[in-house]
């Protein structure tokens, strides 16, 4: 299946300082939308910065992608407009619910090609970043994650662009599935191993083989 939506936002941040987030207590969650073409390379977005190395980018998670339908519940819900690059992506597209949409799925902008990797798990950056000690919480239960992808294909993008979506066709699961995997202690070995069989993230590759020997052990 192939669809055509927008990009409605490309957004960068640099490295801010930040209180109650991580204990480096810098960030590069505060992102502001830019009308200039921007560079997508294996690493992300030209000019963007990245504070908590060990939670975000990399190869796999080189590119965060928010929606505006997911926006617009988020608006609804705190009851006030929210401007993109509120939740820290960098790219906000129309049309899309990131729940529904699959790991391996793709998004293809001019030259560049993403694929979508994982889940954003939420964090205390997050938290602080909204005013809101609870939100980690909120954002958990609203179920609309937003995702993670690798860079395909490099090239330059700006807003206004034409994005096609296309369906990946191998094994895989839902960006839901996979956020909620994340959260349940019960999961069983075939929910895991399901799991693992799509083009997931490295970092969510690693974690759930670690809970696989669990299962191994038990």
């Amino acid at each position: 299946m192939e669809s055509v939506m927008h990009l409605l936002s490309v957004n960068i941040g640099s490295e801010q300082p930040i209180q109650n987030g991580k204990k480096s207590g810098k960030t590069g969650i505060f992102k502001t939308p830019t009308p200039a073409p921007v560079a997508i390379t294996r690493a992300g977005l030209a000019g963007d910065h990245v504070s908590d190395i060990e939670s975000h980018g990399g190869v796999d998670q080189a590119v965060y992608v928010y929606t505006a339908p997911d926006y617009a519940w988020w608006s609804q819900t705190l009851g006030r407009d929210l401007a993109p690059g509120t939740f820290g992506e960098n790219l906000t597209l129309s049309d899309l619910e990131s729940a529904a949409i699959r790991i391996g799925d793709w998004l293809k902008i001019g030259a560049v090609v993403l694929q979508v990797t994982a889940p954003r798990i939420p964090c205390v950056t997050l938290a602080a970043r909204m005013g809101d000690p609870t939100f980690v919480k909120r954002f958990t239960q609203a179920e609309r994650p937003g995702l993670y992808c690798r860079v395909i294909e490099e090239g330059t993008i700006r807003a206004g662009e034409a994005v096609i979506f296309e369906r990946y066709s191998g094994e895989t699961v839902t960006a839901l599935e996979m956020f909620r995997l994340f959260y349940n202690g019960d999961a069983t070995e075939a929910e895991i191993r399901r799991v693992l069989a799509a083009p997931i993230a490295i970092r969510a590759r690693r974690d759930n083989k670690e809970r696989l020997k669990f299962h191994a052990r038990g």
